[in-house]
């Protein structure tokens, strides 16, 4: 297994860690942890790793969640 692998196969990893937990996660909890889940994604993608669709998915919920929660805290 060349380095690039192992690097490829440690930050799918970290992914898989973090959806899981966000998964588990209440809805401000998974907020908490959406910045960190987007980078781990990010950086899988810079190594030239493929993020498999249910974490895009996760990703794009989240996206939608922070902003939601975004405008929930806006005064009128």
């Amino acid at each position: 297994m060349t380095s690039e692998n192992r690097k490829i196969d440690s930050l799918m990893q970290r992914a898989q860690e973090l959806e899981r937990s966000i998964l588990a996660a209440h809805r401000l909890d998974r907020l908490v942890l959406y910045p960190e889940f987007s980078q781990a994604l990010a950086r899988l993608r810079v190594a030239g790793g493929r993020a498999p669709s249910r974490m895009l998915r996760l990703e794009r919920m989240l996206c939608e969640e922070a902003a939601d929660e975004m405008f929930d805290n806006m005064p009128v």
